[in-house]
């Protein structure tokens, strides 16, 4: 009973803290940019989505019913599914073994980085997650004998999991090989009640598949087909490193010693026991084969935990087999994780750390800059004519401008983007593609940092094919320019003449963050189609210190940029300037430029960081 009670307040003591927390962060964390798409598909209830089923998007609905326009309110039933997790993983393994195992495994889904993360961002993996113990568990109830309450749990995680997402459909495979392979789970599936509350769960799936049947299985495509490769990649090599990072390295590392036990056959353990490790085995090692052929370039590491959740739930078991010492350091990495994971997420909420992370590859993009983008956005049409219709270039730009400006029927041009993230068949059912045709004055927001560099002028050209001529642009550099928005004031009639863009200009040296002299050179290149750039100063924290002079040509640029540039001094678009920063102390600065085209408009390109000593 001393363990059980010491296993149980340890429990408590982490669970109230990592929640607290977890609160905390979600309520000043900006929304993620899937976040802000599921907030705008909860505003156009429906059914099923191009994205994802229709429960992720209920919840937000749910959330700011209840508590108001908030980013705490959009995640708050995320927040609550998120902490009712450990619980049920505590329940399950209790069943499967004793109360004290069960406290236990609570605590490490409260502790493992994957799972002890859940909530703070609105996202399908929370309730599917939640799903996924509950099926666990009900398996394992099954295996002991079917009752109705194992009947109906089974029913309702298979529900909860088909409305969450497309991946839950992988999580039912799972079950059923880790049932088939086992003799008791054999017996399980000849039971016509369990096939029953298997016919709930098929149920669940009708609207997302009524959704696809409408409208040419555009979801089904995405998911299965348009967002992965299907061939060979070497990326796949990185999941072990990847995974035992998320679920820290001595637990990932016991998981694994698990996953062996329970598909080894004389190992004597309990049905339970190897069921639970079946589902974990089957689920990590399928996604680390998948991994060398799946999507490589979106965010997957999540993609394991369901395997992972049914496997704490023995773990416990394992680690007191272990020696002493060995047992505090996997409980030690574990918090260790948890306190890093949470840290990041604190450290992005803050708006200082995300500056000072401007310039570099941890810079966290798409939680930065919404408030002051829509800021500029108001007070650009402020001083717009009555009735300017607002206009972004992409969904991302228009999921969060429209939470800002609680708006959530903002129109957008074609972008590659929309495409990638399964976006644009959702855009046309809600009837906000937007072809570029207008007769009213109209605020376009284009997202310059959502495209690759070498992309960037051909995009600009692209939006001038759709909506004709631009007008010197209104530039948003958030965080010196490593997020940048350019606001365009397009009158009501199309202009279908030559269509001069914005500047594309690069600083070639001194890299980003190098430590430099006090006299020191920079160089570079920039282009402006059909106006060209008549000048370009470089600045040092906003103040102009030198003006760059003609460096000659740059053949290189032909082959990088995109489409090409119609800059009418193309090749001869390099220039260089020597700089005295001989009155200024040591230290870090942000060096940047300011371009003024032929056509008299002037553009603060980004800046970097350099050290001057």
């Amino acid at each position: 009973m001393d363990e059980e009670q010491r296993a149980r307040r340890w429990f408590l003591a982490v669970w109230i803290t990592v929640t607290v927390v977890k609160i905390a962060i979600a309520s000043r964390l900006p929304l993620f940019v899937d976040e802000a798409f599921y907030w705008q598909e909860g505003q156009h209830l429906a059914l099923a989505y191009s994205d994802l089923p229709g429960l992720t998007a209920w919840l937000t609905r749910l959330g700011v019913e209840l508590g108001g326009h908030h980013v705490l309110a959009v995640r708050a039933p995320f927040l609550l599914l998120a902490a009712a997790l450990p619980w049920l993983v505590a329940r399950c393994a209790t069943r499967a073994s004793d109360a004290t195992t069960g406290w236990q495994a609570a605590t490490l889904a409260a502790l493992m980085p994957l799972s002890g993360t859940l909530g703070v961002l609105a996202l399908p993996d929370v309730p599917m997650a939640v799903a996924a113990v509950l099926c666990a568990d009900a398996g394992a109830r099954l295996l002991r004998g079917a009752s109705l309450a194992a009947l109906v749990e089974l029913a309702l995680g298979l529900a909860l999991g088909a409305l969450s997402h497309y991946r839950f459909a992988g999580v039912i495979g799972v079950g059923l090989i880790a049932l088939l392979w086992l003799p008791e789970g054999r017996k399980v599936l000849r039971d016509a009640r369990v096939w029953g509350a298997l016919a709930v769960g098929v149920l669940a799936w009708v609207p997302l598949l009524a959704w696809n049947i409408e409208h040419a299985d555009a979801g089904l495509r995405f998911q299965l087909l348009d967002r992965h490769p299907w061939s060979f990649h070497a990326d796949g090599a990185r999941f072990l490193l990847v995974q035992a990072a998320m679920a820290t390295p001595l637990l990932f590392w016991a998981m694994l010693v698990v996953c062996m036990r329970g598909v080894r056959s004389d190992e004597g353990e309990g049905a339970a026991w190897r069921y639970f490790a079946l589902l974990g085995a089957i689920s990590t090692f399928g996604f680390f084969v998948l991994g060398f052929f799946a999507d490589n370039e979106r965010v997957s590491f999540h993609w394991p935990l369901p395997g992972y959740l049914a496997l704490l739930a023995v773990v416990p078991l394992l680690l007191r087999e272990w020696s002493a010492g060995r047992r505090r350091a996997t409980w030690c990495l574990a918090g260790a994780g948890a306190v890093l994971m949470l840290g990041y997420y604190v450290a992005v909420s803050m708006p200082g750390v995300r500056t000072q992370l401007a310039g570099g590859k941890y810079y966290p993009e798409n939680f930065t800059g919404w408030d002051t983008l829509a800021a500029e956005v108001r007070a650009a049409q402020a001083g717009m004519p009555q009735g300017t219709v607002l206009l972004a270039d992409s969904f991302k730009t228009g999921a969060e401008l429209g939470f800002a400006l609680e708006d959530a029927d903002i129109r957008v041009l074609d972008h590659p983007l929309n495409h990638k993230h399964g976006r644009a068949p959702q855009l046309e059912v809600w009837g906000l593609r937007d072809g570029g045709e207008r007769v009213a004055p109209t605020l376009l927001v284009v997202g310059a940092t959502d495209v690759k560099f070498s992309a960037l002028l051909a995009r600009y050209q692209q939006v001038c094919m759709m909506v004709g001529g631009l007008p010197p642009a209104r530039i948003v550099n958030i965080d010196r320019g490593a997020r940048r928005f350019l606001l365009f004031e397009l009158p009501p009639m199309r202009d279908d003449g030559a269509c001069i863009t914005p500047a594309v200009a690069h600083i070639d040296a001194p890299a980003p963050g190098a430590a430099l002299e006090r006299r020191f050179s920079v160089s570079g290149w920039a282009v402006k189609d059909v106006a060209g750039v008549a000048k370009v100063e470089i600045t040092l924290e906003g103040r102009v210190i030198a003006v760059a002079e003609d460096a000659g040509a740059n053949e290189w640029l032909r082959g990088f940029l995109k489409n090409g540039s119609r800059d009418p001094r193309m090749p001869r678009v390099q220039f260089k300037a020597d700089v005295d920063a001989g009155g200024l102390p040591p230290g870090r600065y942000w060096l940047g430029l300011r371009i003024t085209g032929g056509d008299g408009s002037v553009e603060e390109w980004a800046e970097q960081p350099v050290v001057v000593r």
